[in-house]
Order: C-alpha cells, then structure tokens, then sequence
C-alpha cells in the first residue's frame, strides 16, 4: 500500500462516504453517475459519429471534387478544428468550475454539444451550398469542441469527488463507459444507416445519427440541473468560507484562496500538469488512430467493406462494459501507475504487427486488430486514467488544471493523430510510418509513468497538487 494511500485524510473520507451513508446521500450519488455517464456518452456520440462519418461519407458529402485521398485528408482536417477549440472551452469553463462548481459548468456543456451535434444533422451538402457547406461544418465543429473540452474533465471530477477512496478508479472509470456507450450507440446506428443503399447513405442517411443525438442530450440536462454539488468541492468552499471570516493577523498582498503552494519554481508548481500531459498523449493518440484513422483507411485506402469496420467498432464497444471497470478495478488493487504503464507497453507492441496485417484485407483479421486496439487503447487504458487524473490535482485548480491538460494533450496526439497519419500515408504510401507514429505516442506515455507519482486512495481535499 502507497504513502498516500494510507494517508488518506479525514477531509476527503467524511465528505464522499457520510454523504452515501444516508439514502439521500445514495440518491445524489445515483443521480450524478447518471448525468456523468449521459453526459460523456454524449460527448463520444458526437465524436464517435462524426470520427465514422468522416472516413465514411464526409469527403463525398463536402469534398466531393479532388482525389479519395485528398478528400479523407480535407475530412479529417475539419475533425482537427473541434479538437483546436477544446483547450479554450477547458481554459475559459475549467476556471468556472474551480471557482462556481462543477455542476454550474457540466449544464452548459452538455447543451453546446448537443446543440451543435444535431445542427451538423441538418448542413445542406456542398452540391446545394458549394464551398458554405464545408465552413459551417468547420462552424459547429468548432462549438462542439469548446464544450466538449470541459465536459469529460468535468464529469472526471464530479465522480472521482463523489467516489470514497477505496473504489475510486473502479467508479471514476464509470466514465470510460460513457464514452464506450457513446461509440456504442454511434457505431450501432451507423450500422442500421449503412443497409441503406449507397446514394441515401450520402443523400441522407448520413443525418439520422447526428438529429437523434439530441435525445440523449436533452436527458442529460434535464437530470444534470437536479444534481447536488459533489461533496469534495462543497468542504472545500465551507473551509474557505471559515477562513475568510477569520481576523487577518497578517498582512498579504495574497488570497488563501490563491496561494495554495509554497513552490516557487516553474516546474514545481506544474509538474502534474505535464504528467498528465504526458500520460493523455499516450492514451489519446492511440486512441483516435485505433477507433478514427483506420476506418477511412481500411474502406478507403485498402477497400475493405464498411461494415466491417463498423462491425468492428460496435463489438469493441460491447466488450468495453467489462474491459473499462476491469481496469479500473486494477488500478484500485495494484495502483495506477503500474495498470497504466502496462497498457501504454502492450499497445508500444501492437503498432507494428497491427498495421501490417491489416494489409491482408480479411475481414476477419482487420475486424479483430481494430477490436483488439480499441481495447487497449480507447478502453482499457482510459478505464485507469480517469481516477488517475482527478488525483494528480489539488482541489482549488483539479477543474481547470486537468481540463487543460487533457485538451492540450488531445491537439497534441488525437485531435492531430488522423491527419498526420493520413499525410504519412500519402507521402510515403505504406503502412509502416503510421505504425512508428502509433508506438511513438504510446512510448511518450510509457516513459511518463517513470516520472509519476503513485496517487491511488489520495485525499482529494487536499490543496497541493499530487507531485
């Protein structure tokens, strides 16, 4: 057991665990893992829709007049804007929900999204608006990432604060499911859209997906604007409140509100931050490579048939409801450091023969190397990494400090991982520059997890970050 597993405080204890000792406590506890798994199942529906239908349909639907290959690049460019827009959506809600609450945040989040999601529905094709078609597509994809880049961190932080120490990455990883179910029900419907013939795939079929999303967010708001504050934040706002009523006996051109470390250096005050920088370029790279490029590249580029892919995709998702908790549950009985670093080597081997055996077009094996990759990299490894980072933090900056990594480390890996590799496979037409490209980003990962403290069990009262 870790040092600071064992010091786990009384702060933290009392605030999570007397709330679910009480029915009312269990409900609110209900109630938010309800809106938390809705609210990230939405997020994933929205870019696991629009990840499908940009190696699927979107290069015929909006490019439709250059070659295949510069269609799926200019497809792909327009994901990378959604991924641009998420670090200011972290910066400018993160420092809302550290200072206002995480609930205040998570309801207009959700309603960005959703908004914005069911409005891509509804974009005439470039055949009807010429060159306005691709640039409201690049328009709502933008507001879509502005609220999603608080979204998932958010809902990360509610959860792992309502959560008691010993369970933790167990519940935290409640969220990986609500990203498994968002691609679930996105992989499922695309599914039933692609037995429809070609021409009302691209004519319309295309939309079903994103106009029905809204069903989902509307419920998510809905449940999200009755949910109690977590217990972690509420001690933390009656502590300061205790503090400022106190006389001042000493003078300070300072808030105890803002000067929660004595750290005095750069990288002392930031280490946790390029931690987690870290550990979500080597999830969040492999990640949209593994359930994002390789869909365009199997139907495009290998002429592999798209239900294949799809397929592929639907029963990753159906395996991940056992994978996720059960990377969690590692996590909570071995620590995170270790579970983490596992999944980042294990997917480190996976690059090369993954990409090379998906050169032999069987459906079967294609089918199983896009099952297997998701489970390592968009299931398994994201199971870990959610209590991993609500413990990285200190309470007073968790919200904002994590958000921002995470969304930095998405541009720098995920949210650039399809177009760098579809320039990689245009430039040097093989399979092998994207498969370095795939374990490099693992590596980065791999190589933080030295560099990590172990966090399982902290007080997440706690004022200083974890390092």
């Amino acid at each position: 057991m870790s040092d600071l597993q064992s010091s786990v405080d009384s702060h933290e204890q009392s605030a999570a665990e007397q709330r679910l000792a009480t029915p009312e406590g269990r409900l609110e506890f209900i109630k938010a893992t309800l809106s938390c798994w809705l609210g990230t199942t939405m997020e994933y529906v929205d870019f696991a829709l629009y990840g499908l239908a940009t190696g699927l349909v979107f290069s015929k639907v909006f490019f439709p007049n250059v070659s295949p290959k510069i269609a799926l690049l200019s497809s792909f460019a327009t994901y990378s804007v959604g991924f641009l827009a998420r670090p200011i959506g972290a910066i400018f809600f993160g420092r809302l929900g550290d200072r206002k609450g995480r609930k205040f945040v998570l309801v207009t989040t959700i309603a960005l999204m959703g908004i914005s999601t069911t409005l891509i529905g509804f974009i005439p094709s470039y055949a009807t608006i010429g060159i306005w078609a691709p640039l409201i597509l690049v328009m709502l994809r933008f507001v879509q990432g502005f609220g999603a880049g608080a979204e998932l961190s958010g809902a990360t932080v509610m959860l792992g604060e309502y959560a008691p120490p010993k369970r933790r990455g167990l519940i935290a990883s409640i969220i990986g499911i609500g990203s498994n179910s968002g691609t679930l029900i996105a992989s499922a419907v695309w599914l039933l859209v692609l037995m429809l013939d070609d021409e009302d795939v691209i004519s319309w079929g295309w939309r079903i997906p994103f106009i029905l999303s809204a069903v989902i967010a509307i419920a998510a708001t809905l449940i999200r604007r009755h949910v109690r504050e977590t217990p972690v934040f509420e001690q933390e706002q009656n502590e300061l409140k205790q503090l400022q009523a106190q006389p001042q006996t000493v003078t300070s051109t300072q808030s105890p509100v803002d000067t929660p470390s004595s750290k005095t250096s750069f990288w002392a005050r930031n280490k946790a931050f390029f931690v987690m920088l870290g550990l979500r370029i080597g999830e969040n790279g492999p990640s949209y490579l593994a359930q994002g490029f390789v869909i365009g590249y199997v139907v495009e580029s290998l002429q592999v048939s798209k239900t294949v892919a799809t397929t592929a995709v639907f029963i990753a998702s159906l395996l991940g409801f056992f994978v996720i908790p059960f990377a969690g549950w590692l996590s909570d009985r071995y620590g995170r450091r270790i579970v983490y670093r596992w999944f980042c080597f294990l997917l480190m081997l996976y690059a090369v023969p993954a990409y090379m055996f998906l050169e032999t077009r069987d459906p079967f094996i294609v089918g199983s190397i896009i099952v297997i990759g998701m489970c390592l990299a968009s299931l398994g490894i994201f199971g870990v990494q959610a209590a991993y980072g609500v413990e990285l933090f200190g309470v007073r900056n968790r919200y904002s400090k994590m958000a921002l990594a995470k969304e930095l480390g998405g541009i720098i890996s995920g949210g650039t991982a399809s177009l760098v590799a579809s320039a990689l496979l245009k430039h040097y037409q093989t399979w092998w520059p994207i498969a370095i490209y795939f374990a490099a980003m693992a590596g980065i990962g791999f190589f933080t997890t030295f560099f990590a403290p172990e966090t399982r069990g902290r007080d997440l009262n706690a004022v200083e970050d974890a390092i």
